[in-house]
């Protein structure tokens, strides 16, 4: 079956709705919803802790059928400035979906993060771009052998995530999460007055307060407070 285009739903975040989210890290965004948001943690940044690149844009989607990766090729078309690219493979590692030269031709066309449930190939030369986040569940040298199937901007799910395409991806050092437009309109008050909170524990442990004090937890039973 040739590789099929999908209409973009209707109802996306605006660029005002997005920006209130990047100041939030992905551990409260998952915290907020319990891990229901979260994608596998075996997705993972391709970089070490600390020199990650944080991901963080709407998602163009890409169903793929391994050892094929059309639906890569005809999604890197519709990134724009801003998007991620999130290939669904099914987790299989046996070859790769995405590599230097598309990996290139998505960072030249604005795309700024790629999130793979499957491998990708030419991870040195994609590690060392500051302005295209790499998330990963494998990484192997082999390469696709077609390009007729799939399909671009469906549903998928990655990680055990169901992902649209629209849906705002936001990962960092921690992890990957996928906040649905409607989620992410929902929540966003509610992120802020986490962030709120935090740094108000941040400065009461550093003036000195306890973290019963700090967190108005009761006394354990035989401290002797």
């Amino acid at each position: 079956m040739p590789v099929t285009i999908h209409a973009v739903p209707e109802g996306g975040l605006s660029e005002a709705e997005i920006a209130r989210w990047r100041a939030v890290p992905v551990a409260v965004a998952a915290d907020l919803a319990r891990g229901a948001d979260q994608i596998d943690p075996a997705i993972r940044p391709l970089n070490p802790p600390g020199r990650q690149p944080r991901l963080f844009g709407r998602a163009v989607t890409a169903l793929c059928e391994p050892p094929d990766f059309g639906a890569v090729l005809h999604a890197v078309e519709r990134i724009g400035p801003g998007d991620v690219l999130v290939i669904a493979a099914g987790g299989r590692s046996e070859t790769a979906m995405i590599g230097e030269i598309v990996g290139g031709h998505l960072r030249r066309r604005g795309g700024v993060g790629l999130v793979c449930d499957g491998a990708i190939r030419d991870v040195g030369v994609l590690a060392g771009w500051a302005d295209l986040s790499v998330f990963t569940r494998a990484i192997t040298p082999r390469g696709p052998a077609s390009a007729e199937r799939g399909a671009v901007n469906a549903p998928v799910v990655v990680g055990g995530r169901l992902v649209a395409a629209g849906d705002l991806i936001i990962g960092d050092d921690d992890g990957l999460v996928a906040l649905a437009p409607e989620t992410a309109r929902d929540r966003i008050g509610d992120a802020e007055a986490k962030l709120a909170r935090e740094a108000e524990w941040e400065a009461s442990l550093a003036a000195g307060r306890s973290v019963r004090e700090t967190f108005g937890i009761a006394a354990a039973v035989g401290d002797g407070a």
